[in-house]
């Protein structure tokens, strides 16, 4: 999901649109092969690198209601940085600060020392690309799964096709989805499409991306799947990553450090094994019920 695709706020931004089944905007859209084969990209595309984020006493509120009370985090480029917590203590809303689709009652976000905050910023040119992996993926169901993860890439014209064709392969392969270009999205499970959804996201070289919820919906066995697929970007894809969830395991498992939020505020912060000895309360009980005694570990 990109930054350009800013017409919903409920994270569905792709599912239920058609606007791309007919034979005419499939061409209109590039979708079949294209007169200009070229290997060539847009400069800039090919490189990439992680991103600082930095959050300076954001707050935000609905009505009455405070969602996030003087937030204040540093994440370090190319780190895989997990936001956990219960469900409705601000996480996503203060994922979708980041992105700009939410605007601050007051504070700043920083990436790479540019305020994203500011509302002169919005359309103000990045030095950095990002992208979002939503909790629904988004995908376009009208669309085979090569189809999906090209789509920015021919939108924007941003390579030749032939360079297009070997973006998408090279990002389905590094998902674990080789050769499954042509299968359509129906017939992909909820593991495979969360997969195709990030295979999207990196078509973008993104310097930063985010997920939100990754393993909502899915079971044990496929969030651990997902899980492998994550930590095996790291090790391939140099970029920053922000995660929000409350699965617990899931994100000790991939992060170097952890933040854990509560009524809005961020209450700890530190590394998975700091997280599970730490000696606030609300963190233990926290850990206790959603790992069911993680937190005697190293006693």
């Amino acid at each position: 999901m990109t930054h350009s695709d800013k017409n919903s706020k409920n994270g569905h931004f792709l599912n239920g649109l058609n606007p791309l089944g007919s034979l005419w905007t499939k061409l209109a859209h590039g979708f079949s092969p294209s007169i200009l084969e070229g290997d060539n990209c847009q400069s800039g595309y090919e490189g990439s690198s992680g991103v600082s984020i930095k959050i300076k006493d954001l707050n935000k509120s609905f009505g009455d209601n405070h969602v996030l009370k003087n937030i204040n985090l540093t994440i370090e480029p190319g780190e895989t940085f997990s936001i956990i917590g219960p469900s409705g203590t601000g996480k996503s809303v203060l994922l979708k600060h980041i992105v700009k689709l939410e605007n601050a009652d007051s504070g700043q976000i920083l990436i790479n020392d540019h305020d994203v905050s500011k509302t002169e910023s919005i359309n103000a040119k990045r030095s950095y690309r990002y992208s979002m992996v939503f909790q629904s993926s988004a995908l376009f169901n009208s669309l085979t799964v090569g189809e999906n993860v090209g789509l920015w890439l021919r939108e924007k014209r941003i390579c030749g096709e032939a360079r297009i064709r070997r973006i998408i392969r090279e990002k389905l392969d590094l998902v674990g989805l080789a050769g499954k270009e042509e299968l359509r999205t129906s017939e992909l499970s909820g593991g495979m499409r969360k997969r195709v959804a990030i295979a999207r996201s990196l078509a973008m070289n993104p310097d930063l991306i985010l997920y939100d919820e990754p393993t909502a919906e899915l079971d044990p066995v496929t969030s651990d799947e997902l899980a492998r697929v994550i930590m095996s970007l790291k090790e391939k894809v140099k970029l920053t990553t922000v995660i929000v969830s409350h699965d617990l395991s899931f994100a000790l498992y991939l992060s170097d450090r952890v933040a854990m939020m509560h009524d809005g505020e961020i209450i700890a912060v530190g590394t998975p094994d700091e997280i599970k000895k730490s000696q606030n309360p609300i963190v233990r009980n926290f850990i206790y019920t959603t790992t069911k005694g993680i937190q005697e570990e190293g006693k």
